[in-house]
């Protein structure tokens, strides 16, 4: 069993940053690739990046590519997401998980444990 809590989502700004993290814990085989998923009122829920065991391969979502980065500190059992230029699109509910395997996947089938998500709102 994992845990997973995200942290850092609020109200921001058009144009601004994001800064998200996500800590796991509890009792864990290991934690493989972990990813970024966000979900806005009536959508389906949709990845934004996510980042395999060893930190050195990432994919990112056509919406987020060159104004995000995703990284992850194991001993830790933390993963971050920082996005620039955020758009009032970027409203969503975002959520952290933690995979199957140890490369990125990108579809939400992909991933085994879940956190509760964190609003994030971008609006003047």
């Amino acid at each position: 069993q994992v845990q997973l809590v995200e942290s850092g989502g609020g109200l921001v700004q058009p144009g601004g940053t994001l800064r998200l993290s996500c800590a796991a814990s509890g009792s864990i085989f290991s934690i493989n690739d972990m990813g970024w998923f966000r979900q806005a009122p009536g959508k389906e829920r949709e990845v934004v990046a996510a980042i395999s065991r060893n930190d050195y391969v990432t994919k990112y979502a056509d919406p987020v590519k060159g104004r995000s980065t995703i990284s992850r500190d194991n001993a830790k059992k933390t993963v971050y997401l920082r996005m620039n230029s955020l758009k009032p699109e970027d409203t969503a509910v975002y959520y952290c998980a933690v995979g199957r395997s140890v490369v990125p996947g990108t579809e939400v089938g992909m991933y085994a444990y879940w956190g509760q998500g964190t609003q994030v709102t971008v609006s003047s």
